[in-house]
């Protein structure tokens, strides 16, 4: 007999009885067995979300012809994967180390199921980082209009060639024209250091250290043309005291920042993120 295959199942539609026995008669008829199941009902949008985890001992197309009635009937915006399959991404950097080095060892280390095929950057600074993770690593800079347009074709290019899944913005520090980011939608997840008050600039842990801040922390979230207010994915924060000098500040955010968009990357490449209109539903 065939070894079953463990699939992971999600979709989204318009909420209405019967979705839920609908696709489990689908997945018996497909001699499936759930072995994960979450659901939610959206109040504010009417609509429904489900992920499934199923183990079947079928070809893919099997499966699709066995979930294809359920499909038509509740016009279900779905998705089947295999789980645990490394999601093509793309990384962006710039200067800092800390967030790319994190995606980059924790991918290695198999704690992350990314296949990087290039960090690109728009500072030379990283190579050595990037290439010790055994990576290709290239940089383009970033200096006016012509340059940006440049860099980013050069994004779509990659994510063309690659059939890249996710952009990761690992601290890059630059802002994705409307274009862009209308191509990457729903599938570019930036790490914004978040504060009370927030603080913008080159130098937001001066500024917070300088202010007396009580918390400092991290969001990730989508990437949309409304600069840093797009869907969030995951948020931290950490308490700190007056007695924090500002690099002792910095070091403790980009903790925070790493471990956000690290848990963002992670929970995308699951396929545990669903959107529902400008928030997101996560499945944990």
């Amino acid at each position: 007999m065939t070894s079953p295959t463990h699939w992971v199942l999600t979709f989204v539609c318009v909420d209405r009885p019967g979705i839920v026995h609908a696709v489990s008669g689908a997945i018996v008829a497909a001699h499936g067995n759930i072995t994960e199941s979450q659901q939610f009902a959206s109040a504010d949008t009417g609509r429904f979300f489900m992920r499934l985890q199923v183990e079947a001992s079928v070809a893919r197309s099997e499966f699709e012809a066995a979930l294809a009635p359920a499909i038509a009937r509740f016009e279900l915006d779905w998705h089947l994967d295999v789980v645990g399959r490394p999601t093509k991404t793309l990384i962006l950097a710039s200067t800092a180390s800390h967030a790319v080095g994190d995606l980059l060892y924790r991918t290695r280390s198999g704690h992350l199921a990314l296949d990087v095929p290039l960090v690109l950057a728009n500072h030379p600074d990283l190579r050595e980082l990037v290439e010790f993770h055994g990576v290709p690593f290239e940089s383009m800079a970033v200096t006016d209009a012509a340059s940006k347009a440049a860099f980013e074709a050069r994004v779509l290019a990659e994510v063309e060639k690659h059939g890249i899944e996710l952009v990761v913005l690992a601290r890059y520090m630059q802002i994705l024209s409307p274009e862009l980011c209308a191509a990457l939608e729903g599938r570019a997840i930036n790490i914004h250091h978040s504060f009370l008050p927030g603080f913008k600039g080159a130098n937001p842990y001066r500024q917070a250290h300088a202010r007396g801040v009580k918390l400092i922390g991290a969001t990730a979230h989508f990437v949309t043309s409304d600069l840093d207010e797009g869907p969030i994915i995951e948020q931290n924060v950490v308490r700190v005291d007056h007695t924090a000098t500002p690099a002792q500040l910095m070091a403790t955010g980009q903790d925070e920042e790493s471990r956000t968009l690290r848990q963002a990357v992670k929970w995308f490449s699951e396929q545990r993120v669903l959107l529902d209109g400008a928030r997101t539903i996560i499945f944990r």
